[in-house]
C-alpha cells in the first residue's frame, strides 16, 4: 500500500514511493506518445490508496476515469496482453469516483472565485497589464483592502477603479501617481476579460478548495476533472486559473511536513502555458509556491511536450519523471532531447539520448525517487495498462455523473451580495443628497437676509450666483455618482474654478469613504501570490 505500480522494465517493477510522491514530478513527451495514459494510471493509483487528485482534461479523454474499461474497446486485447506480460494477475476494469468541474458551468459544476481572492498579481497577468498598470491595480486593491470593500465580481473592480481615478489627487500623495489613461487601459482589459467568460468565473459562491480533498466511504480519493477543452481557447485564463488554484491550496492547507502519502496530487497539463511570457517576478513566485507547497502535502506533476518548457528553478524540484518519446526534427527538439537525457540519473546499461527518440507508444524512460529521496537510475519501461476507460464520456453519461455528484446544486446558482459596487454607489448617493441639502440650506439662508450677506443674496446677482453654485455642486455630486455606477458623466467645465472645486470634491469624497470604512477594521491579508490569505485575514460576511 506504500507504492503505486507505474510500469515494468523487463522483470523489474517500477513503483512510486508514496512518501516521496509530494516531491513533485514531470510527464513529458511528444504528442501521441502516451502522456495521457501515464497521467491516467497515476490518477488511478493515487485514488485507490485514498489520495484525491485534480487534473485538467484538455482533450476530453481523461473523463473516461469515471467509467470502467470495456472488452469491446479496440485496445482491449493489447491492454490484456500488456497486463499479462507484466504479471498483473489481478488486472480488471474499474471506474473511479470522478467529479466534473467547468469554469463555464457547461460540462461540470461551475468553478468560481472572487476578484479579491485572485489578487492583483495574478489578475494583472490574466489581463496582460504592463508594470505601470499593475501598479495602479495594486493601489486599487490596497485601498479596497484598507476600507474593507470586498471585490467579488468584475463590476466591483470596475467601480473601485473609477473611485481611484476620481480620487487620484488624494490617493497619489499616499501611494504614487494614478493617471486616468492607466485606469482606462485596465478597464479596457476588463472588458476583454468579460467577453472571454470572466464575468462567470468571478462571482459567488466561490470554490472551496477543500471540496477537492474528499475521500469516499470506500477509501478511494476523489478524482477532480476540470473540463478544459473550451478553456484552452483562452490559454492565459487556463494557466492563471490553475496557478490561482495552487495558491489557494497553499493558503488553505496546514503544514504537514512529509506525510506517508500526499493530501492531494495536482496534475498541471500543458504546463508550458504557465511559463510562457511570464515576467521574472512571477516566475520567482511560482518557483516559491512549488517549493513550499510540498510541506502542505501537495504533489504537483507538470505535463508538457518538451522538458525545457519548464524553467530550471522549477524543473529542479521535479523528482519523479516519466519521459515519453521526443522527435529530433528541429534544433530545439535536439536541445530538448539532450536536456531530458541530462536530467536522469545515469544507467550504465542504457543510452538515454538514443532511447528517447526510439521509444514506442506506451513506453517511457522512468526515474522515481527511492525511499531515501534519491532518484533511481533511469529505466526504459512499459507503462502499466489503465483500468478505466480509454476515451471520453458520452454527453448523457456526463450528465448522469454531474447529477449524482456530492456537490450537485451547491455551486450552480450565483449569489450577488453587497460588495464594493453597492457600497460605493450608496456613498455616492448619500454624498449627492448631502450636497443638495447643503446647497438648499445656503440658498434659503441667503434669501432670508442678514447684514451685508443678506443684502447681497437678495440682489439679483446674489440669487443668480447662489443658483449657479448650488447647481454646480449638485452636478459634480451627480457626476461622481454616475461614474461609480458605470454611467458616462456629462462634459465638465475646464475652467480653473471647476478644477479647484473638482479636486476639493474628490478629497471630500475620499474622506467620507475613509470615515465610513474606518470602523470596519484593518487591511485584508494577502499571501505569496497576492491572493486573499485566509491564514492571516478575517473573511468579510
Amino acid at each position: 500500500m506504500g507504492t503505486i505500480f507505474v510500469g515494468a522494465a523487463g522483470d523489474k517493477r517500477l513503483e512510486l514511493d508514496l512518501k516521496r510522491a509530494n516531491r513533485h514530478g514531470l510527464i513529458a513527451g511528444a504528442t501521441g506518445t502516451g502522456k495521457t495514459v501515464s497521467l491516467q494510471i497515476l490518477a488511478e493509483g493515487f485514488s485507490k490508496i485514498g489520495v484525491p487528485v485534480f487534473m485538467a482534461d484538455v482533450k476530453g479523454d481523461l473523463a473516461g476515469l469515471a467509467m470502467p474499461g470495456s472488452a469491446t474497446h479496440k485496445a482491449h486485447t493489447a491492454l490484456q496482453e500488456r497486463a499479462a506480460n507484466m504479471g498483473l494477475t489481478d488486472y480488471a476494469y474499474e471506474a473511479f469516483p470522478a467529479v466534473f468541474w467547468d469554469l463555464f458551468g457547461e460540462q461540470g459544476h461551475p468553478v468560481r472565485t472572487t476578484v479579491s481572492e485572485m489578487g492583483p498579481l495574478l489578475l494583472s497577468r490574466l489581463m496582460g497589464l504592463n508594470e505601470t498598470q499593475e501598479g495602479v491595480l495594486t493601489i486599487a486593491f490596497r485601498i479596497a483592502d484598507e476600507e474593507q470593500l470586498m471585490l467579488l465580481d468584475l463590476k466591483d473592480l470596475q467601480s473601485m477603479l473609477t473611485y481611484v481615478a476620481d480620487n487620484a489627487a488624494s490617493i497619489g500623495t499616499r501611494y504614487g501617481n494614478v493617471t486616468r489613461p492607466s485606469v482606462g487601459a485596465i478597464q479596457r482589459q476588463l472588458l476583454v476579460l468579460e467577453n472571454e467568460g470572466g464575468a462567470r468565473f468571478f462571482a459567488e459562491p466561490a470554490l472551496d478548495v477543500k471540496d477537492f480533498m474528499r475521500v469516499g466511504d470506500d477509501g478511494r480519493g476523489q478524482v477532480n476533472i476540470l473540463a478544459a477543452d473550451k478553456l484552452m481557447q483562452s490559454p492565459r485564463l487556463y494557466s492563471t486559473f490553475l496557478l490561482w488554484l495552487l495558491s489557494e491550496l497553499f493558503e488553505a492547507l496546514p503544514e504537514v511536513g512529509d506525510p506517508d502519502k500526499p493530501k492531494l496530487v495536482f496534475f498541471f497539463d500543458e504546463a508550458h502555458l504557465l511559463f510562457d511570457e511570464a515576467p521574472k517576478a512571477l516566475l520567482e513566485k511560482i518557483e516559491q509556491v512549488v517549493r513550499l507547497i510540498r510541506s502542505k502535502g501537495v504533489g504537483v506533476y507538470f505535463i508538457t511536450q518538451n522538458p525545457i518548457d519548464v524553467p530550471e528553478g522549477v524543473g529542479g524540484q521535479l523528482g519523479n519523471r516519466i519521459q515519453h518519446a521526443l522527435r529530433a526534427f528541429t534544433p530545439r527538439d535536439q536541445k530538448a532531447i539532450k536536456a531530458a537525457a541530462e536530467t536522469f540519473r545515469i544507467n550504465p546499461g542504457l543510452n538515454v539520448t538514443a532511447a528517447i527518440t526510439e521509444l514506442k507508444v506506451g513506453e517511457a524512460l522512468v526515474s522515481l525517487l527511492d525511499g531515501d529521496g534519491a532518484p533511481s537510475p533511469v529505466e526504459r519501461a512499459f507503462i502499466r495498462p489503465p483500468c478505466s476507460r480509454l476515451g471520453p464520456l458520452t454527453e448523457q453519461e456526463r450528465k448522469v455523473m454531474i447529477a449524482s455528484s456530492p456537490f450537485a446544486g451547491r455551486y450552480e446558482e450565483t449569489v450577488d451580495r453587497e460588495s464594493a459596487f453597492e457600497i460605493l454607489k450608496d456613498r455616492a448617493e448619500k454624498a449627492l443628497e448631502e450636497s443638495e441639502a447643503e446647497a438648499t440650506t445656503k440658498a434659503r439662508a441667503r434669501s432670508s437676509g442678514g447684514g451685508r450677506s443678506g443684502s447681497w443674496s437678495n440682489s439679483i446677482l446674489g440669487k443668480v450666483a447662489t443658483a449657479v453654485i448650488g447647481a454646480f455642486v449638485a452636478k459634480k455630486a451627480r457626476d461622481f455618482g454616475d461614474s461609480l455606477a458605470g454611467k458616462k458623466p456629462s462634459r465638465r467645465s475646464a475652467s480653473a474654478t471647476s478644477s479647484a472645486v473638482g479636486t476639493a470634491g474628490s478629497q471630500i469624497g475620499y474622506e467620507i469613504g475613509k470615515a465610513i470604512a474606518g470602523p470596519m477594521g484593518g487591511r485584508i491579508g494577502r499571501g505569496v501570490l497576492g491572493s486573499f490569505s485566509r491564514g492571516v485575514a478575517k473573511k468579510i460576511g
